[in-house]
């Protein structure tokens, strides 16, 4: 069992272009959506399409290069791992969020 671990990886598209902030000593965070399609039969045996959206950070070298090559659209495979973390809105409301932090990514598609 010691071998398990908090491992994610997904294949999809950019839900858009990413958002990149930079921080004072050069190091880079990147924001994205990616959207995984999922079809199957339900039990009428009608074809059902579904779509997963996940919000998706990366760090330093990983963002610099979704930042140049991850335009809208565009397919990636990521790894990484399941977080969770959780704020107060504006309106003091508790908000709760899952993302995945990538450690791997890999450019799919033309």
């Amino acid at each position: 069992m010691n071998t398990l671990r908090n491992k994610v990886q997904l294949i999809g598209h950019a839900g858009g272009d990413p958002e990149i902030t930079e921080f004072a000593e050069g190091r880079k965070k990147a924001i994205l959506t990616l959207a995984t399609h999922e079809t199957y039969k339900n039990d009428k045996g009608e074809k059902v399409e579904e779509t997963q959206w996940h919000r998706i950070i990366a760090w330093g070298k990983i963002a610099a290069l979704i930042e140049k090559y991850v335009p809208k659209g565009k397919e990636i495979a990521v790894e990484g791992k399941l977080t969770h973390r959780s704020y107060d809105d504006k309106n003091g409301e508790k908000r709760y969020i899952t993302e995945v932090v990538v450690n791997e990514l890999l450019l799919l598609g033309k």
